[in-house]
């Protein structure tokens, strides 16, 4: 590839370049200048408005690939991420079969070592998900795993949490655990209150997140070790973790971009594109979510992209599976419905505060650094079309909608994907 870009605004607190508008050649995957003139590149881009940072990441995505291609493959997820900014993205355990052996962790790096984004796996905390035994976890570790959890299933064995907390304490590994309590939210629909009732849905209350929460964080306090819980929803776990944060405890929290546009009151015409776990909460949970961001209890944005099929989906609510797609959306869901975060405040938790947690090196826009960037226009505006679509999925209350804040492209591993004008 030989590229250049002119006239882009850069986005990248330690370089000199911070918030400059600059020309960027780049070739072979390779920054090759700076604002260095403008010479001569097999493509050339002078886009208005268009800015440069280094390369997104999320920190929760459904991939599905093995076991569930007709939902998402790897091809159709590397796709949608490009298109929604992200460069690097981690792949839980919820295949089939399980990413919970180092063969499994070798298969993934070669089935996806061509695409356009980076899978980090993420090694299954017990076998088979089943939240009892623990999997070799410093096996793993030593082949590519950057962290442990069951994925969607948060462990309920208390007991269990704590060996696996240990056992990372060793290596100082990373345990992603999800804050919900099975039981108390059996057979729930959507958030428990007012809604709920007026609609005749099982509700989910905010306790089956709270509680599950407070006891992980009690193990953490107690064991020590280094804790992310993927989702949070409510104004309650907000308190929580930022409680635990002042106590100076290693936990750091995310939620997804979908839980900052809507409440519960989305539901009230029973469409599934709105049921999500953990799901739509109160309008004081969402204000109180983005007073965690902006604060920094909460330390990262996600995707919290779940494709699920027609046939999971398009059913009475009762029976339709939980889950949206999210990853070509998730950063113009944020700059759309979330007006209250500042763009730096979203870019640092796409950004920055993924790799930190991971111990993952940051990209620089430097000369003679390899190319790890994402293109976009912050306040460009798109349609997200049904005929567009990346993946294989639709579940989607985004689709039809304008949106701000558009991706231009991604530039990684070589490779320039670039969005349609």
């Amino acid at each position: 590839m030989d590229v250049l870009f002119k006239n882009v605004k850069f986005f990248a607190p330690n370089s000199p370049f911070h918030l400059q508008s600059q020309s960027l050649h780049i070739q072979n995957g390779k920054i090759v200048t700076i604002g260095k003139g403008t010479s001569p590149a097999e493509t050339e881009v002078d886009a208005e408005g268009l800015w440069v940072s280094a390369g997104w990441f999320d920190m929760h995505a459904e991939i599905t690939d093995p076991g569930f291609e007709h939902k998402e493959d790897s091809v159709s997820v590397a796709n949608a991420a490009a298109a929604g900014g992200f460069t690097e993205m981690l792949c839980f355990a919820n295949t089939e079969p399980l990413l919970q052996t180092k063969n499994a962790l070798q298969s993934l790096t070669q089935q996806t070592k061509n695409l356009p984004v980076t899978f980090h796996a993420v090694g299954g905390a017990t076998m088979n998900g089943e939240g009892k035994d623990l999997t070799e976890i410093l096996d793993m570790q030593a082949h590519g795993a950057i962290a442990f959890s069951d994925g969607n299933i948060g462990i309920q064995q208390a007991e269990v949490v704590l060996k696996a907390l240990q056992y990372l304490q060793i290596s100082d590994g990373l345990l992603i655990n999800r804050a919900e309590h099975l039981k108390l939210n059996d057979r729930g629909q959507m958030h428990e209150g007012l809604v709920s009732t007026r609609l005749g849905l099982k509700g989910m209350p905010a306790l089956a997140e709270e509680l599950h929460l407070t006891r992980d964080l009690e193990l953490l306090a107690f064991n020590g070790g280094k804790l992310h819980v993927p989702f949070i929803s409510s104004a309650k776990s907000v308190e929580k973790i930022r409680e635990a944060k002042a106590k100076g405890m290693q936990v750091t929290c995310g939620v997804a971009t979908y839980q900052l546009a809507f409440t519960d009151e989305q539901i009230i015409p029973f469409d599934t594109n709105y049921k999500v776990n953990p799901p739509l909460r109160s309008a004081a949970d969402r204000k109180a979510l983005i007073e965690g961001l902006l604060d920094g209890t909460i330390d990262v944005l996600v995707s919290g992209h779940k494709p699920e099929d027609v046939e999971n989906k398009k059913l009475e609510f009762d029976h339709a599976a939980f889950g949206m797609i999210n990853l070509e959306t998730a950063f113009s869901v944020a700059r759309t419905f979330a007006r209250e975060l500042p763009l730096e405040v979203i870019l640092e938790k796409i950004i920055t505060n993924p790799r930190k947690i991971l111990n993952l090196p940051q990209p620089e826009i430097k000369e003679n650094s390899d190319a790890n960037l994402t293109f976009f226009k912050p306040d460009g505006t798109w349609v997200y079309a049904e005929n567009k679509v990346r993946s294989k999925s639709k579940n989607s209350p985004f689709i039809g909608m304008e949106l701000t804040g558009k991706v231009f492209g991604t530039v990684h591993k070589g490779q320039f994907t670039r969005n349609e004008a």
